[in-house]
């Protein structure tokens, strides 16, 4: 009778019992459920952190290179300016806080920044304003580079450093159908195709000694067209009332070398604009000396490492 109690009241309790310990491993299971969640959570938002620190990494870089763009604009401008340009170097100084910006939203705002206080130097505006006022500046400071960048070289003074000058070889030359004082002549100056030049020589220089001769030409004059031919550079001659002569390049020298000055080590022009007169102011200081060398303000006609251009007897005579 003892023996059959015992055992109905631990066939009662055991139930209970294993109730109780999967209540607590169910409570253990969840309390740990709540730890993975979380976990996950931390995860993604640092997941997304080191996305948004890739994204600030390019942005910088950009704006980085922007700066540099700016501050190389700068330097040139207050350069033509006789400015210092060592405050200019100093100004887009602020990059290094772009680097430590947390969040994408604020370096749109300050990239500008740096961007603004060079062409706040260019442009001489008050001074330089917080926030969304910078966008605009940083666009009206590309504009105004953009548009000061194309007169640069017509702001440049005005010498033969202007001019293209370059060795060339007439390949061939035959009388213009339509004019008989002037050549038509087809002229290596070192590029893809042979220019045509036309030239009135015809008075002054037999057809045979214009074949296959090395010569001086300007070529960047702006095309112009003379009794119906396109003329695209012009033959560089020693000249007086009664006589020309070709200038020759020195011996050694070949089609599309430059000739250059000593003492005027500008580029020259694309193409020289006719309302600038740049050819009209600088054409009278070409003459060639007592030794028949070219020279500009006694500055002889020089191709790198080969020598001097000559007329071959005319002396102390124009250039045109």
């Amino acid at each position: 009778m003892f023996l059959a109690r015992s055992l109905f009241k631990m066939s009662s309790h055991n139930p209970l019992l294993r109730l109780e310990q999967r209540a607590t491993e169910a409570d253990q299971i969840i309390e740990y459920l709540k730890q993975q969640v979380q976990l996950l959570k931390e995860k993604t938002v640092v997941q997304a952190s080191v996305r948004e620190e890739k994204k600030l990494m390019v942005e910088n870089a950009k704006l980085k290179n922007d700066i540099e763009e700016l501050k190389k604009q700068l330097l040139e401008k207050e350069k033509k300016k006789g400015g210092r340009p060592s405050t200019a170097v100093a100004m887009p100084s602020s990059d290094h806080s772009v680097e430590c910006i947390s969040k994408p939203g604020p370096p749109k705002a300050s990239g500008p920044a740096p961007s603004a206080s060079p062409a706040a130097n260019v442009q001489s505006p008050p001074p330089k304003e917080e926030g969304k006022k910078k966008k605009p500046e940083k666009k009206g400071g590309e504009k105004a580079e953009k548009k000061q960048a194309p007169p640069s070289q017509e702001e440049a003074p005005v010498d033969v450093s202007r001019l293209d000058l370059r060795v060339g070889r007439i390949i061939t030359a035959e009388k213009h159908p339509d004019a008989d004082s002037l050549y038509v002549e087809q002229v290596d100056v070192g590029e893809a195709s042979p220019r045509t030049v036309v030239s009135g020589l015809v008075k002054h220089i037999p057809l045979d000694q214009m074949q296959n001769r090395m010569a001086v030409l300007m070529c960047n004059l702006k095309p112009a067209k003379m009794r119906g031919v396109v003329s695209q550079a012009m033959v560089m001659c020693a000249s007086s009332p009664d006589k020309v002569e070709i200038l020759d390049p020195p011996s050694g020298a070949a089609p599309g070398d430059r000739v250059t000055f000593q003492g005027f080590p500008g580029e020259p022009d694309k193409e020289l604009n006719p309302k600038k007169k740049v050819w009209e102011q600088v054409q009278p200081d070409l003459r060639t000396d007592g030794q028949c060398v070219a020279t500009y303000k006694g500055a002889a006609f020089e191709v790198a490492g080969k020598g001097v251009c000559k007329a071959q007897t005319m002396s102390n005579s124009g250039i045109k």
